[in-house]
């Protein structure tokens, strides 16, 4: 039998064009695919028993003093004048939007997004507040990922804050001793959230952070229990979960205003500058942004496990897995440097108190080696 051919698929431009979308697409799903990396097995660095009392005595006296009322914010907007007015942290369906969050496009604004922004909107709860502890006055600790948690056994410790920040897929289950139990905020994108949930605490808030279109769809599809779709999976750069077991009532979606303010705002970041495949180092790292995000809800803001030590290459990048500090040297889209150089200004200025690195201005730091 004779095949008819559709006269569209003859003409050369269809032809090339199917064969161009055949090659993205091929090109998405490779990207996905297991690598396989060359990196060095990182070097364990076991940490000297006087510097760990040192570091537990540092946290358990920051813990018992007196909580200082809008410390932290009142300090960042001493230090760091901003051109950008967060009024709400968090987005809901009572939000006003005005037409600044539509300036700029995803992580700093939700330009030509606004159906799919209100769509979202309208999923979540009436209000996004997130106060934890009623009126009292609040401490919070982000928890970063790094390696330098290794060892430490902070976590009982960092379990005694009022807020407890944790971000990207940390995990907590098999790292308790180190990095707590608790988590009252998990912070990521979609890539980035845990494919195993193991927050379990009944006041966690999940927050959302927008960086690119297809982004509002994978929300959508974890809020209302939906899948996400074949097309929408080939536009992320690695697989992302396919469900997150909470409610609906426990997500929230940030504030783009919140990226905008830290990158523009405090690391002095030119205007966005968007390339043909994603950014070009004026985003700021998730840890940056959830820093500046406690500080418009707590009083007193600490971190745990943030810093890059470059000149340690073989050092655990992570407290959970083999990766050694040298990825970060392949790092494109975040300015690393020009991040470091401003949380330990925050930390010199005591604006804020970094539990596992700042620590070291403090008490003599012992490896052994």
């Amino acid at each position: 039998m004779r095949r008819t051919v559709k006269p569209w698929l003859c003409h050369p431009s269809k032809r090339l064009l199917i064969s161009l979308l055949s090659l993205a697409m091929l090109s998405l799903a490779l990207l996905k695919l297991p690598l396989f990396h060359t990196d060095p097995k990182p070097v364990e660095v076991p940490v000297d028993i006087i510097y760990r009392e040192h570091i537990h005595s540092y946290v358990k006296e920051i813990l018992a003093k007196e909580c200082r009322p809008s410390f932290a914010r009142q300090r960042m907007e001493a230090e760091h004048h901003s051109s950008t007015q967060v009024v709400e942290p968090f987005l809901n369906k009572n939000t006003h939007l005005n037409d600044k969050i539509f300036q700029y496009p995803p992580p700093f604004g939700f330009m030509d997004l606004k159906n799919k922004l209100q769509e979202i909107l309208n999923l979540l709860p009436a209000s996004s507040e997130v106060r934890h502890g009623g009126r009292d006055c609040r401490r919070c600790v982000v928890i970063g990922n790094g390696g330098i948690l290794k060892g430490l056994g902070l976590g009982h410790l960092l379990n005694q804050f009022n807020v407890i920040i944790r971000l990207n897929s940390g995990p907590v289950q098999d790292f308790s001793a180190d990095v707590g139990n608790r988590t009252s905020i998990r912070m990521s994108y979609p890539e980035s959230c845990p494919k195993m949930w193991e927050d379990r605490d009944s006041d966690l808030k999940y927050v959302t952070v927008i960086y690119k279109s297809v982004d509002f769809h994978w929300l959508r599809a974890m809020i209302t229990k939906t899948s996400v779709s074949l097309w929408d999976w080939l536009f992320f750069w690695q697989n992302v979960p396919v469900s997150v077991p909470i409610k609906a009532s426990q997500f929230r979606l940030l504030n783009p205003e919140i990226i905008r303010e830290t990158a523009l705002d405090l690391l002095h970041y030119p205007n966005a500058r968007e390339r043909l495949w994603g950014w070009d180092q004026n985003v700021p790292t998730i840890g940056v942004s959830a820093l500046n995000l406690a500080t418009y809800i707590c009083d007193e803001v600490s971190l745990a496990g943030f810093g890059y030590n470059l000149s340690q290459k073989e050092a655990p990048l992570h407290y959970y897995d083999d990766r050694p500090m040298t990825s970060m040297l392949k790092e494109a889209m975040h300015d690393v440097h020009t991040e470091t150089v401003f949380l330990k200004h925050l930390v010199t200025s005591g604006s804020i108190t970094d539990l596992t690195d700042g620590a070291v201005a403090v008490f003599l730091q012992v490896w052994v080696f």
